[in-house]
């Protein structure tokens, strides 16, 4: 065996690669996507090194193209992820997912008493925004929050349920 050498993931003619996601997210956005009863070639890599999160995975999808609702499912569980649309071997676009201000019909409420889980509408959440006078200038990555649109309970970044 030749020492150093390096194997390199596999580059996809044609589909998405959903690139810098957080290690811990990988097989969440597997799930969400429902990746195990996808047919097509699939490249899961979690625990690769990079320089601006420490450790990141990469998901390359052969022949997929992602819906409004798996980008925004997407976003809510890892933002800042970076989605490269792939076309005969080409980045053809590139564009990175922000965390999402208003969230409609995708995370569920864990207030058990909350209308949500007892009548048959959408839920509803809106990111709370913490004022400049409650940053902690040592607290880079503040946890996003959501606050349900209907008992206003604070769910927290790592706190969220998809639907």
């Amino acid at each position: 065996m030749s020492e150093g050498r390096e194997l390199l993931i596999r580059a996809i003619k044609n589909g998405i690669v959903i690139d810098h996601i957080p290690s811990e997210k990988v097989f969440a956005i597997v799930e969400i996507l429902k990746l195990k009863e996808y047919s097509e070639r699939i490249t899961v890599a979690t625990n690769m090194p990079s320089s601006s999160l420490g450790r990141k995975g990469i998901i390359k999808i052969e022949e997929k193209i992602l819906e409004e609702k798996e980008l925004n499912n997407i976003s809510l569980l890892a933002p800042n992820v970076t989605i490269n649309i792939i076309d005969n071997y080409e980045v053809v676009e590139k564009s990175k997912l922000d965390k999402l201000d208003k969230v409609v019909g995708l995370m569920k409420c864990d207030n058990p008493k909350c209308i949500s889980n007892h009548e048959n509408i959408e839920t509803k959440f809106i990111r709370v925004k913490e004022g400049s006078e409650n940053s902690n200038e040592n607290n880079l990555e503040e946890k996003t929050k959501y606050k349900c649109f209907y008992c206003e309970k604070i769910i927290l970044e790592d706190e969220i349920q998809i639907q």
